[in-house]
C-alpha cells in the first residue's frame, strides 16, 4: 500500500510531489506548507525509501503503483504533479503510462541519458561504503555535497539510515539507466522542465532532450543553482512558479 504525507483539505484540487532519491517527504515539506490552504497536497514515499513498505524494483513499477493509487483514491487524474531527480523520472514514467494523469507537470533535474559506466560503478562503490552511511561524520560529508539547507540534516540522516543496501543500489542503478518512452509524445499535460545552471553536463543535456521530446514543453534553466536546490532550498520561488503555471488553466 502506498505510504504518503498529506497536507490541505480533501475537497481541493490535488497536487502530488515526488521526492528525490535517498530523500523523503521532507524534500517538499516547505512547499506543501505554503500551498496547503489552496490545494490538497500528497507526497508519496517512493519505494525502497524511509516509511515506504515496499522494496524498490523499477521506476516503471513505482509509477504503476502511484497510478493505481490515483485511480483508487483521486478519480484517475490530478491537477499537477512535480518530481525531483528520481521523482522526476517516476513522473516521466507516469506521463508515459497515462497520458492524461495530470494537467500540469514540473520535472526538476531528471536524468534521461543512460550511463552504463555509472551503472557499473554503483554496486562496487556502495557495496563497500554502505556501512559508513550510519556514521554521522560521513553522512555530514554527503549532506554538504548535496547543498541542502542545514536544518534538513537530521531528517536526511535519520532517513538515509533506514534505506537498505539492496534498495540504495537498486534505485541508484535504475536512476543511472532511465530513458524516456516513445509513448510520451502522446502526453496531454503542460510540462515544465527545470535544471540548475550549475548542474552537470548530463543533467543539462537531459533537460534539452526532454524539451525536444515532449510536445509543447517549456525548459527553465535556474541561474546559479545546483542539483535539487530549486524545490528544497527555494520553496518560495518554487511555489510562485507552481501558482503561475496553474493560473494558465
Amino acid at each position: 500500500m502506498l505510504q504518503y504525507k498529506e497536507y490541505g483539505k480533501e475537497n481541493r484540487d490535488v497536487i502530488i510531489l515526488l521526492h528525490g532519491g535517498g530523500l523523503s517527504w521532507w524534500n517538499y515539506r516547505e512547499v506543501a506548507e505554503r500551498i496547503q490552504n489552496e490545494f490538497r497536497v500528497i507526497i508519496p514515499m517512493l519505494d525502497g525509501h524511509a516509511e515506504s513498505d515496499r522494496d524498490f524494483t523499477t521506476i516503471e513499477s513505482n509509477a504503476a503503483e502511484i497510478i493505481s493509487f490515483i485511480d483508487a483514491e483521486l478519480g484517475g487524474s490530478v491537477l499537477l504533479i512535480g518530481g525531483l531527480s528520481l521523482g522526476g523520472q517516476v513522473l516521466l514514467e507516469l506521463l508515459s503510462q497515462r497520458k492524461d494523469i495530470c494537467r500540469f507537470a514540473m520535472i526538476e533535474s531528471a536524468l534521461v541519458i543512460p550511463s552504463k559506466v555509472t551503472h557499473s560503478l554503483i554496486k562496487p562503490a556502495f557495496g563497500s561504503c554502505y556501512g559508513l552511511i550510519r556514521q554521522k561524520w560521513f553522512s555530514e560529508l554527503q549532506f554538504r555535497s548535496l547543498r541542502m539547507k542545514s536544518e534538513l540534516f537530521n531528517d536526511y540522516y535519520r532517513d538515509t539510515c533506514r534505506i537498505t543496501k539492496q534498495n540504495l543500489i537498486a534505485f541508484l542503478q535504475e536512476n543511472s539507466m532511465y530513458s524516456m518512452k516513445e509513448s510520451l509524445v502522446k502526453c496531454t499535460a503542460a510540462i515544465h522542465v527545470y535544471v540548475g545552471e550549475k548542474e552537470n553536463k548530463a543533467m543539462r543535456r537531459s533537460a534539452r532532450k526532454m524539451q525536444e521530446k515532449l510536445p509543447g514543453s517549456t525548459i527553465h534553466v535556474l541561474p546559479n543553482m545546483y542539483h535539487g536546490e530549486f524545490s528544497i532550498n527555494h520553496a518560495d520561488r518554487y511555489v510562485n512558479e507552481l501558482r503561475a503555471i496553474i493560473k494558465q488553466r
